[in-house]
């Protein structure tokens, strides 16, 4: 892996492919808050912003999910994914907590098949790192935002505006 990335300032080794702009979006199986199996192809045709979490219960990745929810869904043909290796359960919890109804939270706890995929495992840790992947309704990544220091904010704008021009708007 490639990318440098530091959590709370100590490196990371991140395990899995790294993914660049113009590649075949990798498919992968996630778990979703009813325990369904989940997959990128699940969502095909639509434009897929990817938002990863190392835990949607602390406060940059509660912000992080709450942000790209509010801007990405109401652009049309776009859904959001915000995946994370926490518990389905606790996902399911945090979202009624926050009163969040129409949000896809997807637990990747299983086998960590998106975070190898996608090349952003924190072996360190078992988590994910924070990320983000715009994928556009046939399959290609058009945007790609490794974090570097995970406790950071991704760059919110640059990642819905590459939304917004993947989903044609």
């Amino acid at each position: 892996m490639l990318v440098d990335i530091t959590f709370k300032g100590n490196p990371i080794s991140l395990k899995g492919n790294e993914i660049k702009v113009g590649d075949n979006a990798p498919d992968f199986r996630v778990l979703s808050t009813d325990l369904s199996e989940v997959t990128l192809n699940d969502y095909k045709g639509k434009t897929r912003l990817i938002s990863v979490v190392p835990s949607i219960d602390t406060g940059v990745c509660a912000q992080q999910t709450r942000k790209f929810n509010e801007e990405a869904n109401g652009i049309p043909g776009v859904v959001v994914m915000t995946i994370s290796v926490d518990l389905p359960f606790a996902q399911t919890r945090w979202c009624a907590s926050n009163g969040l109804e129409n949000i896809h939270t997807f637990s990747d706890h299983r086998d960590l098949s998106f975070g190898e995929a996608y090349g952003v495992v924190m072996e360190e840790l078992r988590l994910l790192a924070r990320s983000v992947f715009v994928v556009d309704g046939n399959d290609k990544v058009t945007y790609i935002e490794y974090v570097s220091e995970g406790t950071n904010h991704p760059n919110y704008d640059k990642a819905i505006q590459a939304t917004k021009e993947a989903a044609g708007q």
